[in-house]
């Protein structure tokens, strides 16, 4: 398994697959989980001829553990370092949650060639906490519960989160799947309890405003109205406007915070779509059937 050693000696766990010479796109995960939340992106594009590029933030996933560096700008120069290391040039970056944040500051400060274009899905930009420039934010209070049940029973809470909103299996009408839960669980007992702690504040107080104003390659902000972790009002419009060259596709209906593991066919197809330069339709919405429900045996 690759790993490369920041330069404050922590060490960084990343997949790079697929030809050397193919065009990168590089994945950053959700909190708190790790490069394995993409898989299903990471097979799909290496097929269609790209290579891929996942690594494990600094706390979480294969990396290492450090008590310094859970911030923001650390994860971003951890990434800087990355795509130094590998040399990738001409690359498109794809962020999800948390790691879309990481995407957008990457963006802002990414050397001229190495990025030609950009995904966010779900991503916490501009800003989640609620402030007086951010009126429509969430309230710090349930940032403030969230770090009391991890620190209460961070097994418990990580389960919760996944067999609830992450996957909006709690909505009516959407079937749970066990399997995406255990899995998600998996992920995120892998970090480091000290991370997934920090990573919160994080996740929901950085503010990316002035990150997002200065990017200049073209940018798909994908993100569901049904959106239950990063809500959708104070997240996806509000972050196309602040682009130069921003395009928001929004998902209705049952598409949950975590779509690239329920619904990577249609994520999937959307994202290279983008890639090739066809034309997304920033007004219609994409609409999601509801998984038809088992009929109980009489």
């Amino acid at each position: 398994m690759p790993f490369f050693t920041t330069r404050d000696g922590t060490s960084i766990f990343y997949k790079d697959w697929g030809a050397k010479d193919a065009q990168p796109i590089v994945f950053s995960h959700g909190w708190p989980l790790s490069a394995d939340d993409w898989d299903n992106q990471l097979l799909y594009f290496r097929a269609k001829g790209f290579r891929v590029i996942a690594h494990d933030r600094r706390g979480h996933g294969r990396s290492d553990q450090p008590d310094y560096g859970n911030d923001m700008d650390t994860y971003v120069a951890d990434l800087i370092e990355l795509t130094d290391h590998l040399d990738l040039r001409n690359a498109i970056h794809v962020g999800h949650s948390t790691g879309g944040g990481e995407v957008t500051r990457y963006l802002a400060r990414a050397k001229p060639g190495r990025v030609s274009k950009a995904v966010l899905i779900s991503a916490i930009p501009p800003v989640m906490v609620r402030k007086p420039s951010n009126p429509g934010g969430t309230p710090v209070e349930v940032f403030d519960q969230f770090r009391a049940a991890l620190a209460e029973n961070r097994s418990q809470f990580y389960m919760a989160v996944a067999s609830g909103p992450f996957y909006n299996f709690d909505r009516p009408g959407v079937q749970t799947r066990e399997e995406l839960i255990r899995n998600w669980w998996r992920q995120g007992m892998m970090g480091g309890a000290n991370a997934g702690y920090d990573c919160i504040k994080v996740f929901s107080e950085t503010d990316f405003t002035e990150d997002l104003k200065s990017i200049e390659v073209p940018v798909l902000v994908i993100h569901s109205r049904d959106d239950q972790v990063v809500p959708y009002a104070a997240a996806g419009p509000l972050t196309a406007k602040l682009l130069k060259n921003g395009i928001l596709k929004t998902y209705a209906d049952s598409m949950p915070h975590g779509m690239m593991t329920t619904h990577p066919d249609l994520l999937n197809n959307d994202i290279l779509g983008f890639i090739r330069g066809e034309n997304v339709d920033a007004e219609a919405e994409q609409r999601v059937a509801r998984p038809a429900q088992p009929v109980p045996a009489e």
